[in-house]
């Protein structure tokens, strides 16, 4: 194990090398949250299947390859999804837009007031996508060292703390892009082809697993169309999502570059599922689904590929850990807490990147710490996804594609929505599907009757809308020049 040990350590120190690397370039507001707006379609397209390609992604997704054959692919597949649906019908306004959050977004086009209580949905999203994200670390340094829970938490939480308060989203995109090559050479061209071979291949797949294993549709007609609410609409209006489509140098690198990393994501579904499929042959009475990943790369790997399939695995949870981490403290920052001092009268500090890489440092601790104490990941991911969906994703869409919402309706939809999902899970359990089926509908009944009922937004309100849909200009001030990256 010393050399997996080495390619491990190296990883690591890598990733705190390219913190300290972006902390020379996060020199603006604009660099430090978005990378200076500055990305072009290689980089953005690797940072974005980066992020949305996680833990829950490679050893979940695996996992439910074990659990449910071929069609244990739909989960990662409803991420890809959404993904291009973003890209294709979306990025390009969004980025035209020049905003960091999604709330300001939100105010933006209803004339404001709709910020604090969005941004408070959105944190508490993020929050737990962070947490979920740096659970996961437990799992994969207990294979590599033989750490206990806390110590490998605090452990993989601390280096993405250390890198992401460094240099911001700087920081963030070059580990990212890193990330998205090892991924790429440990789950696709290492791990997918050495399982399927040490399995005997497809047809010893098939002879030893019963058919609905290979049936496209065996997970079920109900859980895709709940994958498809949850994750689909989910990568349409996540903070951690838009984060990035604010990176994208123009509208058509948000578009193109987008597209790719949701084919890529689809390719990555599938890969998932076909090595969960081999691991069932391999290891028919695993004692859990998610013990597949590391049983069979723990198991079946030669040294050295061991290692660099494990960092594969640490890149995934790493690369939607710092994601969601900057995206938790942006809208804790921009959206909650300069909103506070603003109504207060309090000035808010010049400074700021010294502030928010002090909410990132904060959130980042919070993080750790909230994962030490939390047991159920499943639950907490499912709460974050369901107050996202039933709380937001109405006024959102709503606000870019109906002229006639207002802030009325959408504050109605966000706390109708938001309570509505809360008491559902409340009554039929967290893990049922009805809290975001009727928690949605809810949302959309309040947007459309309340919006209705109340005078339309002012014409010139949606002029501004109009104008920096069309690319405009915003009130954002500009960063120094530097030199565009691809």
């Amino acid at each position: 194990m010393a050399v997996d040990y080495t390619v491990i350590v190296v990883y690591l120190a890598g990733m705190l090398a390219m913190g300290w690397w972006g902390m020379r370039r996060a020199r603006s507001k604009s660099e430090f949250l978005v990378a200076g707006r500055r990305l072009g379609p290689a980089m953005y397209s690797g940072t974005m299947a980066a992020i949305v390609l996680g833990g829950a992604s490679t050893i979940g997704g695996v996992g439910l390859g074990y659990q449910y054959g071929l069609s244990g692919a739909w989960m990662v597949f409803t991420i890809g999804l959404g993904l291009l649906a973003l890209s294709v019908f979306f990025s390009a306004r969004i980025a035209r837009l020049k905003v960091y959050t999604v709330s300001e977004m939100l105010d933006l086009r209803y004339g404001g007031r709709a910020g604090v209580i969005s941004g408070v949905v959105m944190w508490a999203y993020t929050l737990m996508l962070a947490v979920t994200s740096t659970i996961a670390y437990a799992t994969i340094f207990d294979v590599l060292f033989d750490l206990n829970r806390t110590v490998a938490i605090v452990l993989g939480g601390s280096i993405v703390v250390a890198y992401s308060t460094l240099g911001g989203m700087w920081s963030i995109t070059l580990t990212d892009m890193v990330q998205f090559v090892v991924k790429t050479i440990g789950v696709l061209l290492l791990l997918l082809p050495i399982a399927v071979v040490k399995a005997g291949g497809f047809g010893e797949m098939r002879a030893k697993l019963p058919t609905s294993y290979f049936d496209p549709l065996g997970i079920g007609g109900e859980t895709i169309f709940t994958y498809v609410l949850i994750y689909t609409f989910g990568m349409l209006i996540g903070q951690d999502i838009w984060q990035r489509v604010f990176t994208a140098r123009s509208d058509r690198t948000a578009r193109w570059g987008g597209t790719v990393a949701g084919t890529y994501c689809l390719a990555y579904a599938l890969a998932g599922a076909v090595i969960g499929t081999a691991a069932k042959v391999l290891y028919p009475k695993l004692g859990s689904p998610d013990d597949a990943f590391a049983t069979i790369v723990k198991d079946e790997l030669p040294v050295g590929v061991r290692g660099l399939v494990l960092a594969a695995a640490l890149a995934a949870v790493m690369s939607t850990s710092s994601g969601a981490l900057i995206a938790c403290a942006t809208v804790a920052n921009n959206d909650i807490w300069s909103r506070l001092r603003g109504i207060a009268g309090r000035s808010v500090d010049h400074d700021e990147v010294t502030g928010n890489r002090a909410f990132i440092l904060v959130m980042g601790v919070g993080v750790i710490g909230t994962a030490i104490a939390l047991n159920n990941v499943v639950e907490a991911l499912t709460v974050a996804y369901n107050l996202l969906v039933g709380g937001l994703l109405v006024p959102i869409l709503g606000g870019l594609l109906w002229k006639r919402g207002t802030v009325q309706g959408a504050l109605a939809s966000v706390i109708v929505g938001g309570l509505a999902v809360i008491g559902l899970m409340a009554g039929y359990g967290i893990l049922a599907n009805e809290p975001v089926y009727y928690g949605l509908l809810a949302s959309l009944a309040a947007y459309l009757a309340v919006s209705l009922a109340t005078r339309p937004t002012d014409e010139t309100v949606l002029a501004t809308w109009r104008e920096r849909l069309a690319g405009g200009p915003s009130s954002e001030l500009p960063s120094e020049p530097v030199p565009a990256h691809q």
